[in-house]
């Protein structure tokens, strides 16, 4: 398979080499520097282009990918429920393709089937708070996570007396915390820190006043984000239309 890259940062890099491992070819690296290469003819010969940018940036690459007529398989998050009815307008009325997900982790989908079959549990045991924590390397740019986002509405979507998700309090780089609004008892709290070169851990936290229950994933380095991204794009290449992980891995 033919894959374009963009963005070149250490996700990029990281995707190169299990792209390379796995037989496929990196036919274009587009960055900050050279964005005029999705019109040249060596992006255009992509299969797909997977996308790890930035919030600010990366719906426009998207488009200019599918206006290159490339499919697009994309997992930069703070930017996508801003602008889903779009991509899913292309995506259905175009003939484009997106692939997105708020994390390609294989380990994160299986926690988020089990954080889903939990909050069902849980919906029947109203003296159980719940809140979220996830902490993130310094250099992310959007609180709280994509992935916690979509953990959480797993959540809302599973227990009645949730509504919604709120920022937290997120704790800076320096140490300092900049302070969120206290949830509402129909509000889901998510606290963020930002801290070293953490990939990511985001935990989930039923209290009451009897126990504890707490459920954790903690990524070890970006390779498991990486390869999902390689298998998605994969399946991108053989589907269209909006797609996600949901689609990969059905359980």
């Amino acid at each position: 398979m033919k894959i374009a890259l963009i963005g070149y940062g250490k996700m990029g890099k990281t995707i190169e080499k299990i792209a390379l491992e796995r037989g496929h070819e990196i036919v274009s690296i587009i960055d900050i520097d050279n964005r005029e290469d999705f019109g040249s003819e060596a992006f255009k010969s992509a299969d797909v282009a997977i996308e790890f940018t930035a919030p600010a940036v990366a719906f426009d690459n998207c488009m200019k990918a599918m206006d290159a007529g490339v499919k697009v398989v994309s997992g930069s998050t703070g930017w996508f429920q801003q602008h889903e009815a779009e991509m899913r307008s292309r995506c259905e009325n175009e003939g484009k393709t997106l692939f997105w997900s708020s994390n390609f982790s294989l380990g994160v989908a299986i926690f988020s089937a089990v954080n889903r079959y939990l909050a069902k549990i849980m919906n029947g045991f109203d003296n159980y708070s719940v809140q979220m924590e996830e902490t993130h390397h310094i250099h992310k740019l959007d609180a709280p996570s994509g992935t916690a986002i979509t953990l959480a509405e797993g959540i809302i979507a599973n227990i009645d007396r949730k509504e919604r998700w709120i920022m937290g309090d997120l704790t800076n780089p320096d140490g300092s915390v900049t302070k969120g609004n206290a949830p509402q008892a129909n509000e889901l709290k998510i606290d963020a820190i930002r801290r070293d070169e953490v990939p990511g851990i985001h935990s989930i936290t039923y209290n009451s006043e009897a126990d504890t229950i707490t459920i954790t994933h903690d990524a070890h380095n970006r390779s498991g984000f990486a390869l999902g991204a390689v298998i998605a794009a994969e399946y991108a290449k053989e589907h269209s239309g909006m797609l996600g992980m949901k689609d990969l891995i059905n359980f």
